[in-house]
């Protein structure tokens, strides 16, 4: 147990998380004298594993050296998306204008406030992954450092504990990157930046991707000037285009500073200032900033485990596994973080479904078989289900595609919510969904709808028939399929079906 282990700032909302998620006074218990699964690590992989396993009447041992919740509920989606909600909140009142109200010419932002309700929130959500619920659910759970001691046991607080199937899910950190000065500037990546309690006046994001984005423009609305340095031409690159042109543009009317095609060469302090030392499309540039976030990648967690002893084998991006995530040892497996580039919650909730299967039921489901949405939380929200159109071609598959702007909904009008997009495409001379795109405020909730009809096999035919209640913004969803149908209408067909109407 790591007994120096704390969560800043000291105050009742993190003492309650720490109660939760690592209590100080816990008892390790004493192992079985063999357990139908070990996991190593309390994520969200490894949470799943547990107790999906232990439902189903398996003896599970659960180790964790640190935070159980892991990063989703510790640094990740849960405190990101309550300090992304204060954003939007104050977004909407300055906005207010233009929905008929008067805005205080004073008002102002409580950053402490808000993130003190992130904190009273997240302990508040931390009970569903403590260490006393998962005892409750039958799980043996050790607070300490696990490390493989043969192929098939592992060793925790002195205790050995013998598996017939093991899990690894111990996940992955933030990646920092080799710039000269950064050490010694100082700097803040998603472990830290819930720590604090003062607004930083200027702030640096080093990374324009999902993390990057999110929290740049919540911290931006919240009355950060911010500034995001990236070394592409456009913001979240691996996204459509016309997705984050849109996104971009909201950036940049937000006040955001962007630095794009951007290399860093060094960072120095003078008179308590830190100074970024950029080159821009061939131009040498400073920014002058109070605070740095490093938001460029993630680096598996594959250390201290002595995978080598257990036989399992990794590099740099984690640990190797198959489709059916088993790793060079057939009683080990791993999911989450640690081996998927899919480094999503969902994912791997559901990699974790896939594990208990097939580790315990001779299973033999497949990670390439999940149809995997994502999403990230700007405003507006920008989710994605399936292949984008230059996979597809990348693959030979032709496609068609069909869009909806928002601007056409009458929902999205009267919310004052008109930028945006429904973007389906589909197998070439047919409804099949093989991808999609949508821009939206709510654009997370809209998603789902796309997904189940790809998991489902239904096509856009089908969702032009389904009704969908007026006003909506999903209704786009059903606009884009009506759109399909009427592409259906060839000039033969036209011709028939007037000279049938003629009758």
């Amino acid at each position: 147990m790591n007994e120096n282990l704390r969560v800043l700032p000291d105050d009742k909302y993190n003492e309650e998380l720490m109660e939760n998620t690592h209590p100080q006074n816990w008892v390790n218990p004493e192992p079985s004298p063999m357990y139908n699964l070990v996991v190593i690590g309390g994520g969200t992989a490894g949470l799943v594993s547990a107790a999906g396993a232990a439902g189903l009447g398996a003896k599970v041992a659960l180790i964790e050296k640190h935070l159980l919740g892991g990063d989703c509920l510790n640094y990740g989606c849960v405190p990101s998306k309550c300090v992304i909600r204060s954003s939007r909140a104050y977004a909407d009142i300055r906005n207010a204008s233009s929905f008929g109200f008067g805005v205080p010419k004073n008002m102002g932002v409580d950053f402490s406030a808000v993130m003190e309700r992130m904190r009273k929130l997240r302990a508040r959500i931390s009970y569903h992954d403590s260490a006393k619920r998962f005892r409750e659910l039958g799980v043996d759970v050790f607070i300490g450092e696990g490390r493989f001691s043969s192929k098939e046991s592992i060793e925790v607080d002195g205790k050995t504990l013998k598996f017939k199937k093991a899990v690894i899910a111990t996940g992955a950190r933030a990646t920092v990157p080799p710039i000269e000065g950064l050490e010694n500037a100082g700097y803040l990546t998603n472990e830290t930046v819930f720590s604090l309690t003062e607004r930083p006046k200027r702030l640096a994001v080093i990374g324009g991707g999902p993390l990057g984005c999110e929290l740049a423009q919540a911290f931006q609305r919240l009355g950060s000037q911010v500034i995001i340095m990236d070394r592409n031409n456009h913001i979240l690159k691996r996204e459509d285009e016309d997705a984050a042109e849109i996104l971009q543009k909201a950036f940049i009317d937000e006040g955001i500073s962007l630095v794009l095609n951007c290399s860093i060469k060094k960072i120095e302090i003078i008179n308590g200032e830190k100074i970024i030392h950029y080159e821009s499309s061939g131009k040498e540039g400073k920014a002058i900033i109070d605070e740095i976030l490093v938001g460029s990648g993630r680096t598996p967690n594959v250390e201290n485990m002595n995978l080598e002893t257990a036989g399992v084998e990794f590099d740099a991006k984690g640990v190797k596994v198959d489709d059916h995530l088993c790793t060079t040892n057939p009683k080990i497996y791993a999911a989450g973080d640690i081996s998927m580039n899919y480094k999503f919650t969902h994912t791997a909730d559901a990699a974790a479904r896939i594990v208990i299967q097939n580790a315990l039921f001779l299973g033999r489901k497949k990670l390439s078989a999940l149809t995997i949405p994502w999403c990230t939380y700007t405003d507006p929200e920008i989710a994605h289900v399936g292949m984008y159109e230059h996979e597809a071609k990348e693959k030979d598959t032709e496609v068609d595609t069909y869009i909806r702007y928002l601007s056409d909904v009458d929902r999205a009008i009267a919310d004052g919510e008109e930028e945006g997009f429904v973007k389906v495409h589909v197998q070439k001379g047919t409804d099949k969904i093989i991808g999609a795109t949508i821009v939206a405020r709510h654009a997370g909730e809209m998603i789902s709808e796309i997904t189940l009809a790809m998991v489902a096999n239904v096509g856009l035919k089908t969702l032009s028939g389904v009704i969908h209640p007026y006003p909506t913004q999903s209704e786009a969803i059903k606009q884009v399929a009506d759109d399909y149908n009427r592409s259906r209408l060839t000039p033969f067909t036209k011709k028939i079906l007037h000279r049938w109407l003629g009758k």
